[in-house]
Order: structure tokens, then C-alpha cells, then sequence
């Protein structure tokens, strides 16, 4: 253990026996994080709940008596930011949580085992929650394979399914946040919701890795009346 360039304590996992190279970089890189330790601190499920909070501190997109759609919500860390904005624990607000994978209870968070690709979701999601949406965020991140052109198309793919889910479920004037890499989202996608939204613009949080291709495309004001009112 030493010390890094900002003073503070390093933690070197050593290397050797089964583990792979790129398993201990990520284990260092988690024992080193300041936004995983403050994450177990503040009892939030994903460093990534800091990135939400940065995003709707600068941009207020959660309000109280909102109803949001978080997917790909596991392990939580969005889906719990959401519902202490929206009051959801006190009934004034909604949170539904989406994703293929389990999911510990979230108070004040409706969770559905759901594939939001499914054609059958967004009206599954409309009964959850009594109407449209006023958010659908994701903080997706396709299952990565190394070939980085083939995990492009899966991500864009990804982000692409989630926007076309969100003009599915959403209320007139909604907003849609999305994780999206590289460049940021693609140019045919970028053409999409700026027909669909009344704004649409790329934010990079301070909670996102600095050496991470990571971003977020942001639209607000959907132009859409697809959810009932």
C-alpha cells in the first residue's frame, strides 16, 4: 500500500494465481475508487447513484410526484436517487425498476423481471405505474466482447432500444437520459430524438471514470403523446 499522486493511500492487489490480469486491475480500480467507498458510506447500492445526483442537480429532472422508469435498474443505485426525489416512499411519486436480473427490494421502488424489448413491455409498464412515464432513464451497459467495433453496435443497439422504449412510454414533455460511450450517441440516433425532443444534448458527470469513454445523451421536452394521458 502507498500513497498516489493526490495523497491518498493506494491499494496493489497482487497478481498470480488464477487471476486474470484485467480482474485485478478492476479490483484495484474498486478499492481505489473515492465514489465506491462514499457509496458504502451512504448506504447506495452503485457508485453510479453519484452520477444521477450530479446530472439532476445540474439539470432537475426528478421532481416530486414524477413517475420514473429505471432500466437495466440493477443494482439499484439510480432507482434508489429516483425514489428519494420523487417521494415515492411517502406515495407521492413512482419508481419502476426494469431488468433482467434480481433485484433486492428498494423501499418506495416497484420492481418488474422484465426485458424491456419485449414488445409486450411498454403496456406492461403502463399498468405498473397507472399511465406514462415522466422520465425513463437506463444506465445500461452492453456485455462487452473485446472486438471494440462489435461492441459498438451493441451498445448503440442498446441505447437505441431504450430511446424507442421511452417514446413508447413516455408523457408528453418527458425526458429520456441514456449511457452511451465513445463519441456519444450515433448520428442517426442524435437525428431521432431531436425530432423527438425539444432538446437533446451529451453530459459527462464528475462521478464517471475520468479515463472512461462513458456519457450520457440527455433529451427533455418529448414532443410524443404515445401514453395515455
Amino acid at each position: 500500500m502507498a500513497k498516489d499522486d493526490t495523497g491518498r493511500l493506494h491499494v496493489t492487489v497482487k497478481s498470480g494465481g488464477k487471476r486474470k490480469l484485467s480482474s485485478k486491475l478492476w479490483l484495484e480500480r474498486q478499492l481505489n475508487d473515492p465514489y465506491v467507498a462514499q457509496a458504502k458510506r451512504d448506504g447506495y447500492r452503485s457508485r453510479a447513484a453519484y452520477k444521477l445526483i450530479e446530472i439532476d442537480d445540474k439539470y432537475r429532472i426528478l421532481k416530486t410526484g414524477q413517475s420514473i422508469v429505471d432500466l437495466g435498474a440493477a443494482p439499484g443505485g439510480w432507482s434508489q436517487i429516483a425514489a428519494k426525489r420523487v417521494s415515492a416512499a411517502e406515495g407521492k411519486g413512482r419508481v419502476v425498476a426494469i431488468d433482467l436480473l434480481d433485484m433486492p427490494e428498494i423501499p418506495g421502488v416497484n420492481f418488474a423481471r422484465l426485458d424491456f424489448l419485449d414488445d409486450a413491455a411498454p403496456g406492461k409498464l403502463r399498468e405498473m405505474i397507472g399511465g406514462g412515464a415522466d422520465v425513463v432513464m437506463s444506465d445500461m451497459a452492453a456485455n462487452t466482447t473485446g472486438h471494440r467495433k462489435t461492441d459498438q453496435l451493441r451498445i448503440l443497439g442498446l441505447v437505441e432500444g431504450a430511446a424507442a422504449f421511452a417514446c413508447e412510454v413516455l408523457k408528453p414533455g418527458g425526458t429520456f437520459l441514456a449511457k452511451v460511450f465513445q463519441s456519444g450517441a450515433d448520428a442517426a440516433l442524435l437525428s431521432q430524438l431531436k425530432r423527438d425532443f425539444s432538446s437533446v444534448r451529451h453530459v459527462k458527470p464528475a462521478a464517471s471514470r475520468q479515463d472512461s469513454s462513458e456519457r450520457y445523451v440527455l433529451a427533455t421536452g418529448f414532443r410524443g403523446s404515445n401514453a395515455p394521458a
